[in-house]
């Protein structure tokens, strides 16, 4: 007798600071029990936004290793360890699905997981024992292309494969700093805009108005403010093309401008 397979929705979670792992917050609590509500995957694909290539870039790696992609933090975090197998087989089954959407896609080896990949990933299924494959954003590229790029990959969700986009919903680095060079408080206030930025983004992801998002950076208030450059946000597009219309299911945000939110996408 066949056994079904499970559709996996595809996701987009904000996965914050690298430190987010080691210190209490709501969006750490999110992270934490995501992995236990959802219908376990057979592998995940993460698309993280410090994954950057000129074209989508599919890792074959059967172990990768890590890569620590941040400084100034806690000692502990460089000593941090994700050993999740990779899938040779899956980053095969992707590329072919990008080559068959004249993506031209590139199969690469010996690239590590950045934190965009094992943070969240961490938190999520700390046991480490389902495969992942990574995949790149392409920061040269307007949301458009990576939304093909998650339209393209399409029917790995309907296998069994989390499609774990990683970015921030917003991403103004700069505007999180006091004016005296430190961080402002975790619980800061967020601003109208970045709040109205946020808001925009649930109605027309919840309404499925596809063309809205896709140009984002001419229709979304304050768009420029909040994504200074596209790469934090890029993610999101791809679980946008992969699952179509989405619903949030996590909301924060810390340091008064960085909006943590999650989406699932099951349209």
């Amino acid at each position: 007798m066949s056994v079904e397979t499970l559709s996996i929705p595809p996701l987009f979670v904000s996965h914050g600071a690298p430190n987010m792992i080691l210190h209490e917050s709501a969006t750490r609590s999110f992270l934490d029990r995501l992995g236990d509500e959802l219908p376990r995957p057979k592998a995940v694909i993460t698309v993280s936004a410090h994954f950057m290539a000129s074209r989508p870039a599919v890792v074959a790696d059967p172990k990768p290793e890590m890569i620590y992609d941040f400084g100034g933090f806690e000692r502990e975090l460089y000593t941090m360890k994700y050993p999740a197998p990779g899938d040779p087989a899956l980053a095969e089954r992707a590329l072919g699905l990008l080559d068959a959407a004249g993506l031209d896609p590139a199969r690469i080896e010996k690239r590590g997981f950045d934190h965009g990949s094992w943070a969240p990933m961490k938190l999520m299924y700390p046991a480490a024992d389902l495969p992942v494959v990574q995949l790149s954003v392409q920061p040269r590229r307007d949301p458009r292309h990576h939304y093909e790029v998650g339209r393209a990959l399409a029917p790995l969700a309907k296998e069994g494969v989390l499609i774990l986009a990683s970015g921030s919903l917003t991403h103004n680095l700069h505007e999180a700093f006091d004016r005296f060079g430190g961080m402002k408080p975790l619980d800061a206030p967020e601003p109208e805009w970045v709040s109205a930025f946020a808001d925009w983004f649930v109605e027309k992801t919840a309404e499925g108005d596809v063309e809205a998002l896709l140009d984002y950076r001419e229709r979304a208030p304050f768009a420029g403010r909040n994504h200074p450059t596209d790469e934090h946000l890029l993610p999101f597009f791809v679980a946008l093309g992969a699952g179509g219309a989405g619903v949030p299911i996590h909301r924060e945000t810390q340091f008064a401008v960085l909006a943590l939110d999650a989406y699932r996408f099951a349209g």
